[in-house]
This record gives structure tokens, C-alpha cells and sequence, in this order.
């Protein structure tokens, strides 16, 4: 007689509805439209003019078309990255390394911080075994930064599902490292009674959690390099948001332009946008 299979444990969530069976629902749509967006959305998209932006609200949404032409008017062109949660970290990463093509000091004080990143992790208490294909990973794509290859190659690297992935989950790691080396400061700014190292567990590790200010802000200070955040929204002025600058100094700062200022990202409540381009 075969043994019965044991019973899955049922909640009700009342009006006759199954807690669990809802759950599932839920999680199994989310994976379809994960499914659809990775079908449809590369990783990260071809320089595109910002002129696409356009089309992508109703021609008399005045609010949006005029924060578009105010970014129009500083920036040319932009690259997309697949809205998975994970949009952040990978346009960061993109973004970056892509500045650092040129090569000259700025990169070789980023590889110095990054070949030591892991030994920080470690001291920290993070597992050398589970943290070693990661940083390997980022270290090897530092390495062909080197080279000076062509913008497409690095291109084509992330998007490469597992190197892509690698990167952000190494991103993720320093952000959440700095969080909690740091946490007396940072403890101030999570909710929900949770404490620092709570929050990295649920919010900054798992892949596919999205950023806040607090990610930026801990990685911003994890690489020492500084960030910007270009924000659209329907808030009143025919401007986009004031530009939100994550500093890592007073002294030095990085840029995706040819100026070496600061590494820009475009963000509107609908999809992510890795790098903005100063018009040549």
C-alpha cells in the first residue's frame, strides 16, 4: 500500500478563499510577467536617443512631456535595463565600468577596492566559500575593463544572464556589507522594528528586491564613488527632480560623461533607464 501523501497545511483567509492557493496564484502571475519582461527586455538595451522617452506617454500627458524635454535638454541619449528588480545594481555596474574604458586612476583605485571588497566581507562573517564566484566574476570583468575593449563587448558581457547576475549579487553583497559595518547610522533609517542586518537578509541580498536611497547611499560609500539620480514624476514644474547626488567625497568625483563628474541614472515611475548621455 503506497503511503499517502501528507496533507498541505490549508489556511483559510475567509470568504472561502485559500490562503495558500492564493499565495500561489499570486507567486505563479508574478513569474509569467518575469517571464514576459525577460522574453521581450534585454538585459540592457543599445545606446538609444532619449528622444524614444516621447512615445512612451500620451502626447497630451504635458506633465511628462515636459520633464522629457527638460532631460532632453541636458542629456542625448540612454540605455534601458530590463525592470526585474535588480535595475539598480546592473545599470550601476554598466554604467561604471563603462566610464572606466578609458582606463587612468580611476580605475585602478576601483580595482584596488574591489580586489579588497572581499576580504572586508569576510572579516564581516560572510562565507568565503559562497561569496568566492562572485567576486572572482567581478574581478574578471574589472580585468577586461582593462583591456580597453569595445563599448558593445562590455555590452554583450552584461547581457550574459550569469555574469550580469554574478555582478549584481557582488553589488549586493557590498551594499549590504556597508549597511551593517555601519548599522548605529543606518539603524535609524529602517521600519518595521527590524534591525539592520534583518532588513540586508530580506531587502539588499535577495535577488530581485528593489533600491531605495539607503542601497544607493551604502554602495555609493561601499565603492567610494559617487551616484546620480535623475527622477520623473507627476509632481508639480516642467522639470524632472532636482538631480539626487550620493557623494562618496568632497574631493574626487566619478562621471559617465566625458567630464568625469558624476554617473547619472535616469529613473521614472515605469521603467529604468541605466545611463544618460550630455548632449555632444
Amino acid at each position: 500500500m503506497a503511503a499517502e501523501e501528507p496533507d498541505r497545511q490549508q489556511f483559510d483567509c475567509g470568504d472561502g478563499v485559500n490562503c495558500l492557493t492564493y499565495d500561489e496564484a499570486i507567486i505563479a502571475q508574478q513569474d509569467r510577467i518575469q517571464q514576459e519582461i525577460a522574453g521581450q527586455t534585454p538585459l540592457l538595451s543599445d545606446r538609444l536617443d532619449l528622444s524614444v522617452l516621447y512615445q512612451e506617454y500620451a502626447p497630451d500627458d504635458q506633465v511628462y512631456q515636459d520633464k522629457i524635454k527638460d532631460l532632453h535638454r541636458r542629456y542625448s541619449h540612454i540605455r534601458r535595463t530590463r525592470p526585474d528588480g535588480n535595475c539598480f545594481y546592473r545599470a550601476f555596474g554598466y554604467s561604471y565600468l563603462e566610464a572606466l574604458l578609458d582606463g587612468g586612476p580611476d580605475l585602478t583605485r576601483f580595482k584596488e577596492v574591489s580586489l579588497h571588497s572581499k576580504e572586508e566581507l569576510i572579516k564581516q562573517g560572510f562565507t568565503e566559500f559562497t561569496i568566492e564566484d562572485f567576486h572572482n566574476t567581478f574581478m574578471d570583468l574589472i580585468a577586461v575593463v582593462e583591456k580597453r575593449p569595445a563599448v558593445s563587448e562590455l555590452l554583450a558581457a552584461f547581457n550574459e544572464q550569469t555574469v550580469s547576475d554574478y555582478v549584481v549579487v557582488y553589488l549586493r553583497l557590498l551594499t549590504s556589507g556597508h549597511l551593517q559595518r555601519e548599522s548605529v547610522f543606518y539603524q535609524h533609517f529602517i521600519e518595521g522594528g527590524r534591525s539592520v542586518k534583518e532588513f540586508c537578509q530580506q531587502e539588499v541580498e535577495p535577488m530581485c528586491k528593489e533600491s531605495d536611497h539607503i542601497h544607493i547611499i551604502a554602495l555609493s560609500q561601499a565603492l567610494n564613488v559617487s551616484i546620480q539620480v535623475e527622477y520623473m514624476d507627476r509632481g508639480e514644474g516642467g522639470e524632472a527632480r532636482s538631480p539626487m547626488c550620493f557623494r562618496r567625497d568632497q574631493i574626487h568625483r566619478f562621471s559617465c560623461s566625458t567630464d568625469l563628474d558624476t554617473t547619472t541614472f535616469s529613473i521614472s515611475d515605469q521603467f529604468r533607464i541605466v545611463s544618460a548621455f550630455p548632449p555632444t
